[in-house]
């Protein structure tokens, strides 16, 4: 007779801990009583990388607090952890989100980013924040934070804001938010914000991850460097080459 072995496993989350919602249990069946055959081993071992990795974005925690080191030249998935008995409140504190962003450019849009940057602590806890702030019309331009989930919650004035999802639907979703509304946009989706209000606009929005990456779409196509080739704009825009020309030296 062969031998069933029980194995409990657990998909790893860096924002949740282990509970019933993401256990499972894995039976497998061995031929040879008290031992398990080479290829059950290697899908043993497949199904528990699988399980370990496939829902983790940003590091997980496996102490306290990992405050970065932020001089370290070491790198690594994230930042290096300082000696934890060097750690201080300061690093877990930041002061200036009372203060208005920039403006004073074409979109009309400032950031304030709080990340693992400007407070060290957040190294290894998978958030961070940042302040936006509209001019009139101002608008945050279509872009996706690759490695985040987005929650925005509007402190002031009205913003038109949606997100668009992927092929082949690309379904638009759009809301209309005033003061103390809240929307979600989800990891990855290109997504953007327009103030339609008659005064200025704040939000402050939390990501899921403590360094989510900003990728501004028209930067990305039009803005890079080198440029992509015009031969692959035109025919995937479907427009005339002078039309990517004026685009590529706008950008």
């Amino acid at each position: 007779m062969g031998q069933i072995w029980t194995v409990t496993m657990y998909i790893a989350s860096s924002l949740t801990p282990k509970k019933e919602s993401n256990r499972f249990l894995l039976l497998i069946f061995s031929p040879k009583p008290g031992r398990l055959n080479m290829a059950t081993r290697i899908l043993f071992l497949v199904l528990l990388f699988i399980c370990s990795s496939g829902n983790a974005y940003d590091p997980s925690p496996l102490q306290d607090f990992c405050v970065a080191d932020l001089k370290s030249p070491v790198l690594v998935n994230g930042f290096v952890c300082k000696n934890p008995n060097l750690a201080q409140a300061n690093d877990f504190f930041f002061a200036g989100l009372d203060k208005p962003g920039n403006t004073s450019n074409p979109l009309g849009l400032g950031v304030t980013p709080v990340t693992a940057t400007q407070i060290p602590g957040l190294n290894t806890l998978g958030i961070s924040s940042v302040r936006i702030d509209y001019a009139l019309n101002g608008l945050n331009p279509p872009h996706t934070h690759p490695r985040a989930t987005e929650i925005l919650v509007v402190l002031k004035g009205i913003l038109y804001a949606g997100f668009v999802t992927s092929n082949p639907e690309n379904r638009l979703f759009t809301k209309v938010l005033k003061k103390g509304d809240v929307f979600v946009f989800p990891i990855g989706l290109i997504h953007f914000q327009l103030n339609v209000g008659e005064t200025n606009a704040v939000a402050i929005s939390s990501l899921s991850s403590q360094n989510p990456g900003v990728i501004t779409i028209a930067n990305a196509v039009f803005r890079s460097k080198p440029q992509i080739h015009e031969d692959v704009l035109t025919k995937a825009f479907q427009v005339d080459k002078k039309v990517i020309d004026a685009l590529q030296a706008h950008f």
